[in-house]
């Protein structure tokens, strides 16, 4: 990949620095739930005030429809935005083009909810958005991995504004060196396990990874349709019966380039995942016609630990079982642990991968915790994104 220009290269002293970070937080009743992102974003934002830069904020928060609301304001964020940065945090929701005298030497401006502006998830309803952003800051930082994957007017049209001055914040770097890293120039055996409940939303990454790793392991709701696909009956399971053909014809594209594609061996399955009077552990080829799977099983967890064992490089995307309804969550936390003891590069991509692995208090045994969700996903399909095409190339 082309070399991309960071914060650490960008001239700043006495800029006015037009910063998209990732504000994108659980907040109820007022209280912030998870300042995982916020904290994340310090790093980028001290820097630039360290070497005598002006931070101007960007950010969404949430998916308001149909202009400003009170629930979705970023004002709600700025006292514990303070504590995080020891340092004053001036909110500003007035018209965007008046905000350029705002910003102080070491002070930050944080600019309204830019989703509040219909220009910015869709950039054609407002082509002056850009210019009114443009007229405030002098260069612009993207420190918003989670959201870079989208071609906004704050992500793609106003890095492209600045054609030398578009630069790479540290949480951005850090995705691209991990994520990418792996992607490009892994060591081997790389490994990766893909999850989650639809084969619709994964068939790119499963494709593109075929012709990177050295093994697949699959689990999750998508595996009842890979499983239809080699002829088995999976009772009331999850699954996408107009891509039974698609899944089998990945299974003998893997084949043929003598890719193994591991999936599971037994299966947790149940009556009800709400309210369960029956919940068994069922090997694939025995599930009940009026059951439904729910989790992979230990035998699999097993399966899965010992083939893993001795892996250089890995990437998790997508939990291997309702995660969210315990107890069909022992799976996904116990592939948790065993990535935990990897000794290789670990890199867990992001949503409720990183939610099982930080439940189990995990987090500090792997190299990397992705801060994306549908980001990572494209990012492990395409090898790049929107986002970070739009920075400026190191000259």
């Amino acid at each position: 990949m082309v070399q991309k220009l960071t914060l650490q290269e960008l001239p700043i002293k006495g800029q006015n620095v037009l910063m998209r970070v990732d504000f994108n937080v659980p907040i109820e009743g007022g209280k912030i739930l998870d300042d995982t992102r916020l904290k994340e974003s310090v790093k980028s934002i001290k820097t630039v005030l360290d070497k005598g830069g002006r931070p101007i904020l960007i950010s969404h928060l949430g998916r308001p429809k149909g202009g400003k609301d009170p629930a979705f304001s970023l004002q709600q964020i700025v006292k514990h935005l303070e504590k995080l940065l020891g340092a004053k945090v001036n909110f500003f929701d007035g018209p965007i083009e008046q905000a350029r005298p705002l910003a102080k030497d070491g002070e930050v401006l944080l600019l309204e909810n830019i989703r509040f502006e219909p220009g910015e998830e869709k950039p054609e309803k407002d082509p002056e958005l850009v210019k009114k952003l443009q007229s405030i800051g002098d260069c612009y930082v993207n420190d918003a991995f989670a959201t870079s994957h989208r071609a906004h007017t704050s992500i793609v049209p106003l890095a492209k504004a600045y054609p030398d001055k578009a630069a790479a914040g540290f949480l951005l770097q850090k995705e691209i060196e991990h994520v990418g890293g792996l992607l490009n120039n892994p060591k081997k055996p790389f490994y990766a396990l893909i999850g989650g409940s639809k084969i619709s939303t994964k068939l790119g990454v499963l494709r593109s990874l075929l012709g990177k790793v050295d093994a697949l392991f699959l689990g999750g709701g998508m595996v009842y349709t890979f499983l239809l696909a080699k002829g088995f009956k999976i009772g009331c399971s999850i699954h996408e019966k107009e891509l039974v053909a698609e899944a089998r014809r990945l299974l003998e594209e893997a084949n043929e380039k003598k890719i193994p594609i591991h999936l599971p061996v037994d299966l947790v399955v149940t009556d009800n995942i709400n309210n369960p009077t029956r919940i068994e552990t069922v090997s694939i080829d025995k599930i009940p016609d009026d059951l439904e799977g729910v989790d992979i099983g230990p035998k699999t967890v097993e399966m899965f630990g010992k083939l893993l064992n001795g892996a250089k490089s890995v990437i998790w995307n997508g939990p291997f079982g309702v995660y969210e309804h315990p107890p069909f969550d022992k799976g996904t936390l116990a592939i948790a642990k065993v990535l935990s003891e990897i000794k290789g590069e670990v890199v867990i991509g992001g949503g409720d991968s990183v939610a099982a692995v930080e439940r189990a208090d995990l987090g500090s045994k792997m190299a990397h915790l992705s801060t994306g969700g549908g980001a990572t996903l494209e990012y492990l399909e395409l090898q790049t994104l929107p986002g970070i095409e739009a920075l400026s190339e190191v000259k």
